[in-house]
């Protein structure tokens, strides 16, 4: 028989077997998810009075999972595409649960039926060549600052990467020759190559000169 022990001691299984081990998360999926309970064993606790390592199981209830979520909402003044982020970090957990807890099964299946908000989609609009030159916040390349800037925002228009795919981005990754391309490992570990033109490859060459040859990552500075 499996062991249940406390919300603590799965909570471990749960980011260390199944995160890690067997879906082999993101690290970007792993800190969204632990910033998700960690908030939800400061709620717990404020509502029980009980420390995270002292917490039952049958504690963690739909009713107490969906005043967690309108908490979020009304003190943190998360919207709907949020709320709903941190309930499917909880859906997973409970999904796992599930398997280690059969005989939980009635109380599982309560949470994991909480739905989703719905929320706008709003749509992204393109920035047109004109404007992206006429755009008064372009970096001032007379500064290493401002060159490295240049070449991450430049690279970025023309290849759509994301925040987390840009900062990634190395030497390695860099083909700067004939068929001057990135190597991109994307959202949900897609691989692709995104072709440069002559300006953009220019760029990125110039700037790689000024990188330090123990520097990696070519646009690493921009990262907090």
């Amino acid at each position: 028989m499996k062991p249940a022990g406390t919300v603590a001691s799965l909570l471990t299984r749960f980011f260390t077997q199944r995160l890690m081990q067997q879906r082999q998360a993101s690290p970007h999926t792993i800190r969204s998810y632990r910033d998700t309970f960690r908030l939800l064993l400061q709620f717990a606790k404020s509502r029980l009075g009980k420390e995270p390592s002292q917490l039952a199981w049958e504690a963690l209830d739909a009713p107490l999972i969906s005043a967690f979520l309108e908490d979020l909402q009304a003190q943190r003044g998360i919207g709907a595409r949020s709320r709903n982020l941190r309930l499917t970090a909880i859906r997973s957990f409970f999904g796992y649960a599930a398997f280690e807890l059969p005989e939980h099964a009635a109380q599982i299946q309560r949470v994991l039926a909480i739905p989703a908000q719905r929320c706008a989609h709003e749509q992204v609009h393109y920035l047109s060549r004109p404007g992206s030159r006429r755009d008064p916040r372009r970096p001032d390349q007379s500064t290493w600052s401002g060159r490295r800037d240049h070449a991450s925002l430049l690279l970025a228009v023309q290849t759509g990467l994301r925040s987390s795919g840009l900062t990634a981005l190395t030497r390695e990754d860099t083909h700067l020759g004939a068929g001057a391309h990135v190597h991109v490992l994307g959202k949900g570990r897609k691989e692709r190559c995104v072709p440069l033109t002559k300006q953009t490859a220019a760029v990125l060459q110039a700037w790689l000169k000024e990188l330090a040859l123990g520097e990696g990552q070519i646009s690493s500075p921009i990262a907090p």
